[in-house]
């Protein structure tokens, strides 16, 4: 992962040692050489998947020109303040090594799970939710029309995927995830995720962040730091995210995720 990014620019070489020193050990190993189940585990696949988004907006930047927005889906919103100026490389690596950490406990204390309906509008996922008796069940993330992600406890999301293929959904698909992200089940990580952030130093983005909580515009520092913590339990508004910033004007997206989602 990356290593065809490091080896074609120095500038992102540099990226990768700079994570590595962040974090006190050799992310870019385990990045370029694995196990995969080393890099997959999430306090190892978050910061990595920050490393390689800066990592390829170095290759780009300077023929961005002009940039109206900056926008991230879940983990990405960090990559996208790092580009914004709202957080600097190297903080913003530590705090998603610290995210990734805290995640993986919470799954390991309470198991969870997630799992992607497909063929139903937003309101129909709502409510199919509601209606799940055997534990916490929520919408997740709402990625695209027809795609909304649910979470919560494992046996409560198993029941919310029959209820939603009995309400007509095209599909249910359990996600290979080690937690119930964007749940309530989330609430002690975003506790201690904040105590984190605290310490950390927030610039206001020299350009509007679109956050995952409001899929408004964020313009300052404080706010930032702010939803970056209310986003760990809170649904990923990215339909919604998406289109203000296509209603502001904005008609041309560039994606600098890794691989081919």
């Amino acid at each position: 992962m990356g290593k065809d990014l490091a080896e074609a620019l120095p500038a992102a070489r540099a990226l990768f040692d700079e994570a590595d020193e962040a974090l006190g050990f050799s992310l870019s190993r385990v990045m370029f050489e694995g196990p995969d189940d080393e890099l997959t585990a999430t306090l190892n696949a978050q910061p990595a998947l920050l490393v390689h988004s800066v990592a390829v907006l170095r290759l780009i930047e300077d023929r961005l020109g002009p940039v109206a927005f900056a926008a991230g889906h879940s983990l990405g919103e960090f990559s996208a303040h790092v580009a914004a100026g709202t957080l600097t490389f190297a903080d913003a690596v530590r705090a998603v090594r610290r995210r990734g950490e805290l995640m993986f406990a919470s799954g390991e204390e309470r198991p969870g799970t997630m799992a992607a309906i497909l063929g139903m509008d937003d309101a129909a996922v709502e409510e199919v939710c509601a209606a799940v008796e055997s534990g916490v069940c929520v919408p997740a993330n709402f990625n695209s029309p027809g795609q909304v992600v649910i979470s919560g406890d494992v046996e409560a999301v198993e029941e919310g995927m029959a209820r939603a293929q009995e309400a007509g959904a095209k599909k249910a698909v359990r996600l290979q995830v080690s937690g119930a992200f964007h749940s309530p089940l989330m609430e002690n990580v975003a506790r201690a995720l904040g105590e984190f952030l605290d310490g950390i130093p927030f610039a206001d983005p020299t350009v509007p962040v679109v956050s995952n909580v409001t899929a408004a515009p964020v313009t300052s520092g404080a706010e930032a730091r702010e939803l970056l913590v209310r986003q760990v339990t809170s649904p990923v508004r990215w339909s919604a995210s998406v289109r203000a910033m296509v209603d502001a004007g904005s008609s041309t997206f560039l994606e600098l995720g890794s691989g081919s989602v």
